[in-house]
């Protein structure tokens, strides 16, 4: 195996590490997500506003993804006036790294070139008044990237483990939170390749661009630094009296001798593939804390007088101990499927079209008002022309993120719980 094991145990252990950040989001802020073409990939962007939208629907926050191919972060810094600004973010996650370090061993000059860059960038949106999630960039795969090039994974993740530190350094010095996605997904790719063969690519059939798979462990990343708790909602069933009680965003429509009826308006993230599909995210969650740090819809039975009890959750019935049931168990990664699957990719579905037409309006339009020069460049009526155009899209963009959010319907399903003799 080209990937060394030694961190393999670091990574058992981290696993189920708790999310000590702090909230970074308030309610109705705007959530910039800008990167290189990873970013464009259009997935981790998507997890990220999916789970904002199904998990957080009371903060109300509203995405727009800036994803361009083959971006450094000086690209991003010399576009950012017109293409990020006017949009007014209040936090902006930055994934700048991969292509700074330009495909070769990492050498002082690449440093101090992913530096500047990423120092305009932060200054800039910290003039702005916005909150800068310093993003480290992800890894290349240890199988699939220049796999005749035996050792070359290596010496190309030792250059972004060494950009990744530079970030944090400047999420350090700025006083902002740093998403260690070099990190979550070294971990893991050791992990699962120990698990289901070196084979198993977690950055991607070409080794950097990763699959669904490798962009949940992404989207984690940018979750946990943001501050979220992950706590989804806590259904609460006293076996003993019938009673059954819900938190906010969850609602107890009837409960009788262990069958309860609820309806939620608010989802667990929900995952897609199999147990060994990296083109899915379900393959990963072994080897990830993200159900443990970001997704527990939580289960409490009380009172329960027999050692065991049956849970059926859809249609699915899985049997838990006594204890396990009175601490709690998390439905979300208990029963992947569930109710809540095809809502959920309604909502997924619908966020998809939404950032498919963002790229196409940064990179299309906005970013081509750029290109002005000349006397025209001070003309009252061209620039009243492209705000006017700036504006329409804005508003197209508007109505694209409200669909989405209003496919976000009350999910009503039943949770029995039936006492093993």
């Amino acid at each position: 195996m080209r990937f060394s094991l030694c961190l393999f145990t670091v990574a058992v252990a981290l696993a189920g590490a708790a999310n000590a950040a702090e909230p970074v989001l308030k309610k109705g802020d705007r959530l910039a997500i800008i990167g290189d073409s990873i970013t464009e990939q259009k997935l981790y962007s998507k997890y990220i506003e999916t789970y904002l939208q199904v998990c957080y629907p009371e903060l109300e926050i509203q995405c727009f993804q800036f994803g361009w191919s083959g971006e450094r972060a000086p690209g991003f810094a010399s576009r950012m006036g017109n293409d990020l600004v006017p949009w007014k973010p209040d936090v902006v996650t930055t994934c700048y790294g991969m292509n700074d370090g330009s495909y070769r061993a990492y050498d002082e000059q690449i440093g101090k070139t992913y530096e500047t860059g990423m120092r305009q960038i932060i200054e800039r949106m910290k003039k702005a008044g916005a909150t800068v999630v310093v993003g480290s960039p992800g890894v290349v795969d240890s199988f699939t990237w220049r796999r005749n090039e035996p050792d070359f994974d290596q010496i190309y993740n030792d250059n972004l483990r060494k950009l990744g530190q530079i970030a944090k350094s400047l999420a350090e010095e700025n006083d902002f939170p740093h998403a260690d996605v070099f990190g979550d997904m070294e971990k893991a790719m050791i992990s699962a390749k120990a698990a289901l063969g070196e084979e198993y690519p977690v950055a991607g059939g070409d080794g950097v661009h990763p699959g669904r798979n490798g962009h949940l462990l992404m989207a984690g990343a940018f979750l946990k630094a943001l501050g979220l708790d992950g706590n989804v909602g806590v259904i609460t069933v006293d076996v003993a009296s019938g009673k059954a009680d819900a938190s906010d965003g969850h609602k107890v429509i009837s409960s009788k001798d262990g069958t309860v009826e609820i309806e939620s308006s608010r989802y667990p993230f929900c995952f897609s593939g199999n147990e060994k599909d990296p083109n899915g995210t379900r393959s990963i969650l072994p080897h990830s804390p993200f159900n443990q740090d970001l997704n527990r819809l939580t289960l409490k039975v009380k009172n329960l007088s027999a050692a065991q009890a049956d849970v059926t959750f859809g249609t699915a019935t899985k049997t838990f101990s006594s204890k396990q049931l009175s601490g709690g168990i998390n439905l979300a990664a208990e029963f992947i499927e569930n109710p809540f699957v095809a809502p959920f990719n309604r909502v997924l579905n619908e966020v998809g079209q939404k950032q498919s037409a963002e790229t196409s309006m940064i990179k299309g339009f906005i970013t081509n008002f750029r290109q002005l020069r000349g006397p025209l460049a001070d003309d009252p009526e061209v620039q009243a022309a492209l705000a006017t155009i700036r504006r329409k899209m804005t508003e197209a963009n508007d109505a694209a993120h409200a669909k989405a959010k209003a496919a976000v319907e009350s999910v009503r399903y039943t949770l029995v719980i039936s006492p093993k003799p």
